[in-house]
């Protein structure tokens, strides 16, 4: 397709005027492969959400977006510009995209996990990622174009653009509840047991590599992560709802899904 006809599709679209620019920039992350099935998009649920013409529920691999929200919460900062955006480019592809499916092929709620590409190949969780409309998350075994969509990422953070406006990265002691968070910390401890390998951020959160995850990871690289400033991202636990917090022990949990979920702190 010209880049012309592309602008124009864009445009009529109402999507952001550098359309052209970010769908080779995610086909410069991302490239497309081969053996994509088309489908059919009836509507766009969220940032990182599609519900199909077929039924079915597709959850975007490799990407997390801003909440919408639901039952009288406020939605959270650009979760209503990630799903325009994803609107957006659904309606540049003419309502069609590829899906590749994940490895893991639903979650547990029943959804399909898929990378998603539009009809130009562009990588759509990497145009989402590049234009700072989400966070990038690894969860095994999903986890083929991590390092294509962690750059994606980074090229958002450097450039400040989308919620890396202000940094989104909470301090370990400013965890307040349970759900998706991005945060850093010391580590004050790190220890191995059967229960897998527990990093300790200034006992407020405890991060974990559960016993089946362990061959993912270098873990003699996380038994000398005490003292080290790192930053973490998953999905925040309150360990208290579930009656089992022992005296001394982090209130908040965060299960490592992956280790592109941790890092040192930039």
């Amino acid at each position: 397709m010209g880049f012309s006809l592309l602008m124009k599709k864009a445009s009529l679209a109402g999507a952001f005027f550098v359309s052209a620019i970010w769908l080779s920039a995610a086909q410069a992350f991302c490239p497309v492969p081969s053996g994509l099935t088309s489908v059919a998009v009836q509507r766009v649920v969220d940032g990182d959400t599609l519900r199909l013409r077929d039924g079915r529920s597709v959850r975007m691999i490799g990407l997390n977006t801003p909440e919408l929200g639901k039952q009288g919460r406020s939605d959270e900062p650009f979760a209503v510009a990630a799903r325009k955006r994803l609107e957006a480019l659904v309606a540049a592809s003419d309502g069609r995209v590829g899906l590749l499916p994940g490895k893991e092929s639903k979650d547990h709620y029943g959804r399909t996990l898929a990378h998603v590409y539009s009809v130009d190949g562009a990588n759509l969780e990497a145009q989402m990622l590049a234009e700072g409309l989400g966070f990038q998350v690894a969860v095994a075994p999903n986890v083929d174009l991590v390092a294509c969509q962690q750059a994606a990422e980074r090229s958002a953070r450097r450039a400040g653009l989308g919620l890396w406006r202000q940094s989104p990265v909470l301090k370990a002691e400013q965890i307040s509840a349970s759900g998706f968070a991005m945060l850093s910390g010391r580590v004050s401890k790190v220890q191995r047991n059967r229960g897998g390998v527990w990093i300790e951020l200034q006992d407020s959160v405890v991060l974990r590599v559960a016993p089946n995850m362990l061959d993912q990871f270098d873990v003699a690289s996380l038994e000398k992560l005490k003292g080290k400033q790192i930053e973490a991202r998953g999905w925040v636990v309150d360990r208290s709802r579930r009656g089992g917090l022992k005296p001394g022990q982090a209130r908040w949990l965060l299960p490592l899904t992956d280790p592109a979920m941790l890092q040192a702190a930039p």
